[in-house]
């Protein structure tokens, strides 16, 4: 068996290099690690140098593209704020069912805050932060504040 101990690198497609470096640069705050012009790709560290990265390459705008999904690991405190800060960068946030949303979710299975949004290229980014409390899979998905109830804690 090889033991695989976390994901290092994700990749996504983009139609547009500099469009994409824009976004996950400037308004998501990533660390350029490298871009390379050929073949046009762009890397980002998550976490600082060597913790993990992301690969923007760009594919161009041809009529068969592949929209991918990818989650970024990162405190309750800035899960919670998420929804504000995306909204003030006209990003819209998104609950588990892609609906709009004003708070982030909770998967009561794992159990993890999260909130969702879409890159320039519809790729499916998510911001998650695991919590401390036991998982509570009857709860299913639920806003943020629904899962805090202290009665419905008690009663799960």
């Amino acid at each position: 068996m090889i033991a695989a101990q976390g994901l290092f690198e994700a990749h996504l497609t983009v139609v547009n290099l500099e469009r994409a470096m824009k976004f996950y640069g400037e308004m998501l705050g990533l660390e350029l690690a490298a871009q390379i012009n050929e073949p046009r790709v762009a890397f980002y560290w998550l976490g600082g140098p060597g913790k993990s990265m992301l690969g923007l390459w760009e594919v161009g705008a041809g009529p068969q593209r592949l929209t991918l999904h990818v989650a970024f690991s990162s405190s309750i405190k800035e899960v919670l704020e998420a929804p504000k800060r995306l909204r003030e960068m006209q990003i819209q946030p998104l609950d588990f069912a892609r609906n709009p949303t004003e708070e982030a979710v909770v998967i009561g299975w794992m159990p993890a805050a999260v909130v969702y949004f879409h890159d320039p290229d519809e790729n499916l980014l998510e911001l998650v932060a695991m919590l401390p409390e036991r998982p509570r899979p009857k709860l299913g998905v639920v806003p943020w504040k629904q899962w805090k109830i202290p009665n419905r804690q008690k009663s799960q």
